[in-house]
């Protein structure tokens, strides 16, 4: 009995003195606010889905890509979710690192236009001036290769950079621009208000191709390995935990974007086949990559791919 209690006695000593491991702090960040596509982040965060593999999560919400990138070279964000032409900084000297793909087929964006806009169909886009965030990202090459597909080539439909999403719409508004690449829940929202009208979902004009990366500093990358294993199988898990559980999803998401359950849901029905299940890079999307940042006129011959990303980490297997 005195041993037993000996023991008992050691054992609660040892756990006053020798405190649990601390979870990792993680400063991960969105390119933008208004996107469906970045609420994984908030949801695992909620769920307790990134503290289960030891992340402290901390969340930031950019204005842009051009934004997050620039947090990333900085060193003021570990890890950021956004399209996936960011990897056009990394070839030109930035040290970031595409560490898996989240995001396949742009079912995320639609080009969206006025209520009592003369444009009906997408044949009626040729000629037509759209609005987007930053010049070089997914938006702009989305307005090109539309106008590729349909033979007009890439300037068969224009694009002008306004600074935000914010600025997009206004633009709209103001008609300054004939309509704009932006998420489906602004496209919604805007339906909902009588103001605007979705004239396509873009998924269905570009296949085999990565839309979204997940992004980190090559620092954080070399030095905390772990962390970022960590930090992508709490991400998998958690888009596989929002195909299951689309009602708390809906409850999240509704809150975060501040939009009504009804548009969330319909979101979430169009883009949740679009999330990646373990963060693979597939060849031929990355090509159709590479080729589409030359289109664009960012890079002018294709990288190798590992001046640009990293398979140490995928397939994701939470």
């Amino acid at each position: 009995m005195m041993l037993r209690r000996s023991i008992l006695l050691a054992a609660a000593l040892l756990a006053i003195v020798v405190p649990a491991q601390a979870a990792d702090k993680v400063r991960a960040a969105k390119a933008v606010g208004s996107q469906w596509v970045f609420i994984p982040l908030d949801v695992g965060l909620e769920q307790g889905i990134f503290a289960k593999y030891g992340i402290d999560l901390e969340i930031s919400t950019m204005r842009g890509e051009a934004g997050l990138q620039q947090a990333l070279t900085a060193g003021s964000l570990d890890i950021g979710l956004q399209g996936s032409g960011g990897i056009a900084l990394s070839v030109k000297g930035a040290p970031i690192v595409a560490i898996a793909d989240y995001v396949d087929a742009p079912d995320n964006f639609a080009v969206v236009v006025l209520a009592d806009s003369p444009i009906k169909t997408v044949d009626d886009l040729k000629g037509k001036l759209l609005s987007g965030a930053t010049t070089g990202g997914l938006p702009e090459w989305l307005v090109k290769h539309l106008g590729v597909v349909k033979g007009w080539g890439a300037e068969g439909i224009r694009f002008i950079a306004v600074g935000s999403p914010d600025a997009s719409l206004s633009a709209v508004r103001t008609r300054q621009v004939d309509g704009m690449m932006t998420a489906n829940a602004t496209g919604f929202l805007l339906e909902q208000q009588g103001i605007g009208r979705i004239v396509t979902h873009m998924g269905a004009f570009a296949h085999d191709y990565h839309s979204a990366f997940v992004f980190a500093r090559t620092g954080f990358v070399k030095d905390t390995p772990d962390v970022v294993e960590r930090f992508l199988k709490g991400l998998f898990a958690t888009i596989a935990y929002m195909r299951e559980n689309k009602e708390k999803t809906g409850v999240i998401a509704a809150r975060v974007l501040n939009l009504d359950r009804g548009i969330v849901d319909h979101v979430y029905d169009i883009e949740k086949a679009s999330f990646s299940t373990d963060g693979h890079f597939d060849p031929k999307a990355v090509e159709a990559l590479k080729q589409s940042l030359i289109d664009m006129g960012s890079l002018t011959e294709k990288p190798r791919d590992d001046q640009v990303l990293t398979t140490k980490f995928v397939p994701v297997k939470p």
